[in-house]
C-alpha cells in the first residue's frame, strides 16, 4: 500500500472517531466570547490573564468573529480560560470517497474525448460500457501525481 493510500486510511479513521462537525458551529459571538461570559470573566480579567490591555480583548472577539484571528492568539486566549484550543480541517467526506470523485471526474473527462470521437466513427459505447470504463479508470488514476492539476481548456 503507498504511503498516500496508508496515509488517507489512517486519517479516515480517526475521523470516524470524531464528534459531527456541526457540534462544533462557533457561536455568534465566538468561542472566546462565549466562554468568557459563560465562566463569568470581564474582558479586563481575560486580559490580565493574556498580558494585554483590554481594549485588545474587544479587538481579539471581533477578530474571531470576522474570522481574521491568528492561531496563535486563539491559542492564548484559550490558555487563558483554561481550555484548549482544537484545530482541524474535517472533511465533508472520507478522504477515500473525495479522491475517487477527483479520479472519476478526471476519467469523464478523458473518456468524454475518447467517446466523441468514437460517435464520429459510428463506434460509440453504451452507458453501463462507459461507466465500467470510468470506474476502471479511474481506479488507475486514484494513486497517481497530477489527478488535482487543472487541466487546460481543449484548443478550439
Amino acid at each position: 500500500m503507498p504511503n498516500s493510500d496508508l496515509a488517507r486510511n489512517r486519517l479516515d479513521d480517526r475521523y470516524k472517531t470524531l464528534p459531527a462537525p456541526d457540534k462544533f458551529t462557533r457561536p455568534h459571538k465566538g468561542w472566546i466570547r462565549a466562554i468568557r461570559d459563560a465562566l463569568g470573566m470581564t474582558t479586563s480579567e481575560l486580559a490580565s490573564r493574556m498580558g494585554v490591555r483590554q481594549q485588545t480583548i474587544s479587538g481579539i472577539e471581533r477578530s474571531e468573529q470576522h474570522d481574521t484571528i491568528q492561531l496563535k492568539t486563539l491559542e492564548r486566549a484559550a490558555q487563558a480560560m483554561n481550555c484548549r484550543l482544537v484545530y482541524a480541517l474535517v472533511p465533508n467526506t472520507t478522504l477515500e470517497e473525495t479522491l475517487m470523485n477527483q479520479a472519476r471526474h478526471r476519467a469523464m473527462q478523458y473518456l468524454e474525448e475518447i467517446s466523441q470521437h468514437s460517435r464520429l466513427e459510428d463506434q460509440a459505447v453504451s452507458t453501463k460500457e462507459l461507466a465500467d470504463q470510468i470506474e476502471e479508470l479511474a481506479d488507475r488514476l486514484a494513486g497517481r501525481r497530477g489527478l488535482w492539476t487543472e487541466e487546460p481548456a481543449a484548443s478550439q
